[in-house]
C-alpha cells in the first residue's frame, strides 16, 4: 500500500512540479521560486540543483521506464554542461539565467553532486560522454580537492582555497564538514554503480574510513559536523537530519564497497546513528532538525522529513523490529499533513515551525530540489 502510495506522490505530485520549470527559452529549470509559487524566470541557476534534478529524472525514467521523464533528463543533461569550466575543469557554483558565469567558486560538494546526476544519467542511458564527464571530475575531486587525511571544501575557480561560507553555519568557519564528506561518498557509489573501477572503490573505502574513525563520535552517538583541518570539532552540535541520513546512506555504501566481514564496525556506526535520532528527535509532528549547545531547533524542514523515512526503513533492515515500521507509517502521515503543499501546483514546503505554521522559505532555490523527496520515494518502491 505504501509502495503505491509513494508512486502516485511522486509521478502525481513532486516530478510534475519540477516539470513545469523547464525554462525553455535558455535552457535548464528555473532557479527561484517563492512561497506564492511566483517563478522568478531571471534568477541565477544553481549546478547543486541541477545536478539533483538531472538525478531525479535520470533515475526515476530508469526505474519507472519513462520515456517522459527520459525527455526530462536529457534537458538536464544540457543543462548542466553550462556549468562547466572549460578553462580550469570542474563545474561552478551557479550560472546567470541565460547561461553566464555567477559564482565560479569550485566546491567540493558541487562536483560532488554533478558526479552523483551525470552518473546516474549514464546508468539511465549508456551516455559514454556523461561517463567520462563523472570520471573527469572525480580525477578533479582527488587532484584537486583533496589535501592530506581528506578534502577540502571551497576553492576559487583556478582551485586556489578559499573560505568555506557555503557549508559553514552556526558562527563557525569549517575547512572539514562532514555533509561535504557524506555526499562524496554518495558521489562514488553511484559512479561505481554506473561502471566500476578500483581506483573509486579505493577512495569510497578510505572516505568511509575517516567518517568511521574520525567524524563518529560513538559517546556521543552522533556524527560531529564542522572541523578543522585536524578534524577537532568546532561546534557542539547534532544534526539530527544529517545523522538519520547518514545512517542509511553510508550502510548503502558499504554494501556496495565492503565485503561482508568488514561491515560489522559501520554496522554498528550505522544503527546506532539511527537509534540516536529516533531516541532523541523523533516525534509524531516529524523530526526536529538538529541539537546545538543545549538548544534544540524545532524546526520541520523537507530534507529531514525525507531522510527519516530512509532511515526508519534502514533500521528496520537492520534490525527487523517492526516498530522501525509503524514509526515509519507515522511519519509518512506527518509528510502528507504538514509538508506537502496542498495547493494543485505546489510540491513540499522547505520548512515549518512544531505547530505546522509555514515559514517564509522559497518553494525552489539553489538548494531547494526534487532529490530528497524524490530519493525518498523511489528507494521505497524498490
Amino acid at each position: 500500500m505504501l509502495r503505491q502510495e509513494l508512486r502516485e506522490h511522486l509521478t502525481g505530485k513532486i516530478l510534475p512540479f519540477w516539470e513545469g520549470l523547464k525554462d525553455e527559452a535558455h535552457g535548464g529549470f528555473y532557479g527561484y521560486v517563492d512561497k506564492a509559487l511566483n517563478i522568478e524566470k531571471e534568477a541565477d541557476k544553481g549546478c547543486i540543483l541541477h545536478s539533483r534534478i538531472l538525478w531525479t529524472f535520470s533515475t526515476a525514467a530508469r526505474q519507472l521506464r519513462s520515456g517522459e521523464y527520459r525527455a526530462y533528463a536529457d534537458w538536464a543533461y544540457e543543462a548542466l554542461k553550462k556549468f562547466e569550466d572549460g578553462e580550469h575543469g570542474g563545474v561552478w557554483w551557479s550560472i546567470t539565467y541565460d547561461g553566464k558565469p555567477a559564482d565560479t567558486t569550485k566546491h567540493t560538494y558541487c562536483q560532488a553532486f554533478a558526479i552523483y546526476g551525470l552518473s546516474a544519467y549514464y546508468r539511465l542511458t549508456g551516455n559514454r560522454e556523461a561517463l567520462e564527464k563523472a570520471r573527469a571530475l572525480y580525477r578533479i575531486i582527488e587532484e584537486k580537492c583533496r589535501v592530506y587525511n581528506g578534502y577540502g571544501e571551497a576553492y576559487r575557480a583556478d582551485f586556489s582555497p578559499e573560505s568555506n561560507e557555503k557549508l559553514s553555519e552556526n558562527g563557525v568557519m569549517a575547512t572539514r564538514t562532514m555533509n561535504t564528506l557524506l555526499h562524496v561518498l554518495e558521489a562514488y557509489t553511484e559512479l561505481h554503480r554506473a561502471e566500476p573501477e578500483d581506483h573509486v572503490l579505493a577512495s569510497a573505502v578510505a572516505a568511509l574510513e575517516i567518517l568511521l574513525k574520525k567524524m563518529y563520535n560513538p559517546e556521543k552517538h552522533r556524527l560531529e559536523v564542522f572541523f578543522d583541518d585536524e578534524y577537532h570539532p568546532l561546534l557542539d552540535m547534532q544534526s539530527y537530519g544529517h545523522d538519520i541520513e547518514s545512517g542509511w546512506l553510508v550502510w548503502d555504501s558499504v554494501q556496495e564497497f565492503l565485503p561482508e566481514k568488514e561491515r560489522e564496525p559501520y554496522r554498528a556506526m550505522c544503527l546506532d546513528l539511527l537509534e540516536s535520532v529516533r531516541r532523541r528527535a523523533f516525534t509524531d509532528h516529524g523530526l526536529k532538525n538538529e541539537w546545538v549547545g543545549g538548544e534544540v531547533n524545532e524546526l520541520r524542514i523537507w530534507w529531514v522529513q525525507a531522510e527519516t523515512m530512509l532511515g526508519l526503513d534502514c533500521g528496520l533492515r537492520l534490525t527487523g523490529d517492526p516498530s522501525w515500521e509503524r514509526d515509519m507509517e507515522t511519519q509518512w502521515k506527518t509528510i502528507q499533513r504538514m509538508i506537502v503543499d496542498p495547493r494543485p501546483n505546489g510540491e513540499w514546503y522547505w520548512s515549518v515551525y512544531e505547530d505546522g505554521s509555514l515559514t517564509e522559505r522559497p518553494m525552489v532555490e539553489e538548494w531547494k530540489c526534487p532529490y530528497h523527496n524524490s530519493r525518498m520515494c523511489l528507494r521505497l518502491m524498490q
